[in-house]
């Protein structure tokens, strides 16, 4: 007589805990959002973290802007009430003069400093001469000393040279824009030799096969395919020569050649500091020419700054 195993029983046994959501039965609620949470939901604390950062301050200098009181300490998020007399305090002063100056200053410098760098990207990027390694290499190496230990030999220089040509010596915007050309061909010219190495070498050969010389390919072939790294290249030198103060403080020291900047300091300066609702009023109008040129320089900004930085 054969012996049979005794059969075993799948029904659970009585009083043993079963795992949630077995046997159809859903995981209580506070499981189901611990699960969210991990899997999606921190991604969205962190891009609230950062729009709170990136927006906060934009936001304070607009109720600023409008705050009647003017001053820091009776600052609000929402003014109560809103008026634009800051605006008009602003417009008592050379304000119109010095946004003038400075959209002057960053129009030149930013068209200047695309066509200078271009220039220099083709040679870098196109020939092949004595010293194009240690030139290159200097010119990265000079981008990596801070700008104010330039200052007094920029100072210095620039009294020298209004001795002889006083149109472009101190206290002149046309050598504030000589100054900035200078400065910008380094890191400028780098990204954009790494642009111009993404551009097939065979297009320039097809053209000069057909009898074109360099000047041709440069401005009929290379700067349309490289118009993305010239808006890259644009915004970057406005915003620097628009926001930038050391310079610009050292150089102009007449109130009609002052630029925003150093117009905005020295406006606050003469109160001690307390004139801080025209100043916020200020550093919104200055704002404005930014935040235009980047809505209309946008779409060629992701592709001009992820392809130059591909090949150096």
């Amino acid at each position: 007589m054969s012996s049979q195993p005794p059969a075993t029983s799948t029904e659970p046994t009585p009083g043993t805990p079963q795992p949630a959501g077995s046997r159809g039965i859903a995981p209580p609620w506070y499981a189901r959002h611990l699960r969210w949470m991990r899997q999606v939901g921190w991604r969205y604390l962190v891009v609230a973290a950062a729009l709170f950062f990136a927006l906060f301050p934009a936001v304070w200098v607009v109720s600023a802007a409008f705050n009647p009181t003017g001053s820091i300490a009776a600052q609000r998020l929402i003014p109560d009430p809103v008026s634009t007399v800051n605006f008009d305090l602003l417009f008592a002063t050379n304000f119109w003069r010095w946004f003038a100056n400075s959209m002057i200053v960053a129009g030149v410098t930013s068209v200047g400093s695309v066509f200078l760098c271009a220039l220099a990207a083709y040679v870098y990027s196109r020939m092949r001469f004595t010293g194009r390694r240690l030139s290159l290499l200097s010119l990265l190496l000079l981008q990596m000393l801070p700008q104010f230990l330039a200052i007094i030999a920029i100072f210095l220089l620039m009294i020298g040279i209004g001795r002889f040509f006083p149109e472009i010596g101190l206290n002149t915007l046309a050598g504030l824009i000589a100054i900035y050309l200078g400065g910008a061909l380094g890191l400028n010219t780098w990204l954009m030799k790494g642009f111009f190495d993404t551009i097939p070498h065979d297009l320039d050969e097809s053209a000069k096969i057909d009898g074109a010389s360099h000047a041709q390919v440069f401005f009929t072939m290379i700067l349309p395919l490289a118009a993305p790294i010239l808006a890259v290249v644009t915004l970057l030198s406005f915003i620097v020569a628009i926001n930038d103060f050391i310079v610009q403080s050292v150089l102009l020291t007449d109130d009609r050649q002052f630029t925003l900047a150093v117009g905005l300091f020295r406006f606050i300066a003469e109160d001690y500091g307390a004139r801080w609702g025209p100043f916020a009023a200020g550093a919104l109008l200055a704002g404005a020419p930014i935040v235009m040129l980047f809505l209309f320089l946008q779409r060629y900004l992701t592709s001009g700054l992820i392809q130059g930085a591909v090949k150096g």
